[in-house]
């Protein structure tokens, strides 16, 4: 990154979007505090992170939820027990009311009691992101992380998802920070898209400033075959080759 700057604004769907390589995970990693940074200013929740105690920054973690790519499930812990990880680690409950608990976050997305007590072998790849959404939500977050939340799902099953995010979003009042490539996501659910290019954010704003950019990259990925196919199939006039 060199000369980086972005902002998340409170109760936005923030859509991430760049090549593959350029840094989208690596920047979400160094705003969670997994990966150590090497100079600039990040501040969250109106705290500069650097000048917090590891006391201080575990508080501020503890308001993050994550939804990391491929759902990082623990594969020898059941649903319910991966949802529990965050409950363990930072509250002081009861087996019966952390049970309860995440009994409460598996049916806010979506999935059947059942699935509760299953492996994450067991599960399918929707099943896999939904539980891993589960978790995601355990501490009641205010600030969800999504790292390619429709990676890997068909379209129908994308579209679930997609419309999932929403609803909880507004339900919950939560901000979200998206990393994607989808671009049925990034039209359906964002308020706004940010892209990484040459190092740097090179635009932020809605769809419509996306499309009017003349930066090489965007005229790609916004006008190129996929997206002149999606933009027609959406009713939009077609776009003429960049």
């Amino acid at each position: 990154m060199d000369g980086l700057d972005l902002d998340v604004r409170k109760g936005e769907v923030l859509g991430f979007v760049g090549g593959s390589g350029v840094g989208k995970s690596v920047l979400t990693r160094t705003i969670l505090g997994l990966v150590a940074k090497r100079a600039g200013r990040i501040e969250v929740f109106g705290s500069d992170l650097d000048s917090l105690t590891p006391s201080q920054f575990g508080t501020i973690q503890q308001r993050f939820g994550v939804m990391f790519q491929q759902g990082a499930l623990l594969s020898g812990l059941t649903v319910k027990q991966n949802v529990q990880i965050p409950m363990r680690e930072h509250l002081r409950l009861s087996p019966a009311l952390a049970d309860d608990l995440a009994m409460l976050k598996i049916g806010l997305v979506g999935l059947p009691a059942d699935a509760a007590n299953k492996m994450p072998s067991e599960l399918s790849g929707g099943m896999i992101k939904r539980a891993a959404l589960a978790r995601a939500l355990a501490l009641d977050p205010e600030l969800l992380f999504l790292d390619e939340p429709t990676s890997g799902l068909d379209p129908i099953g994308a579209a679930d998802f997609d419309e999932l995010i929403a609803t909880l979003q507004k339900t919950l009042g939560l901000t979200v920070f998206m990393v994607t490539h989808d671009l049925d996501s990034l039209y359906a659910i964002c308020d706004r898209v940010a892209a990484l290019a040459d190092k740097r954010v090179i635009a932020a704003g809605t769809i419509e400033t996306m499309l009017a950019s003349d930066h090489p990259w965007l005229r790609s990925y916004f006008h190129g075959q996929r997206g002149r196919r999606f933009l027609n199939a959406a009713g939009s006039a077609p776009l003429s080759p960049p």
